[in-house]
């Protein structure tokens, strides 16, 4: 990992993902133990007044975590991760996941950073937003 000092204001991102698929969803709900029909069965998912199958919420969240991890890499911490899910995610959904620096400071030779984070869809729909902080090495 290139080490690096974040400033308030620093864009995180943008990390995408290629679309999701029916087999993610039916892999992730083997791997989550999340078996609800709403995410493989769109006869159930359309019954239940979504329109069709909808992603995992916690899958759209795993990979806001990823975009935190491959930024922060194995010399960091990811002290605290949170959101709240605001949109669904659907099959052939291409998700993009962003953040923005709010807050820094230091801690022990180790820079401490506070940061927005969010997930859109193609049609730049927010699907999730939330907050984390993580910590790194001094550059």
């Amino acid at each position: 990992m290139k080490l690096r000092t974040f400033q308030p204001g620093d864009p995180i991102g943008p990390f995408k993902k290629p679309p999701v698929t029916r087999t993610q969803l039916v892999m992730y709900a083997g791997a989550s133990g999340d078996f609800n029909p709403i995410h493989y069965d769109d006869d159930y998912a359309r019954k239940s007044g979504l329109g069709g199958v909808i992603a995992h919420g916690m899958l759209t969240m795993a990979f806001v975590g990823q975009m935190l991890t491959n930024l922060i890499g194995t010399d960091g911490d990811l002290r605290t991760f949170g959101v709240r899910f605001t949109g669904m995610v659907r099959p052939g959904d291409e998700i993009t996941c962003e953040g923005r620096v709010k807050e820094t400071r230091w801690e022990e030779g180790k820079q401490v950073v506070l940061c927005d984070i969010w997930a859109s869809t193609q049609n730049g729909d927010r699907v999730v937003t939330g907050k984390a902080e993580f910590s790194v090495p001094a550059a």
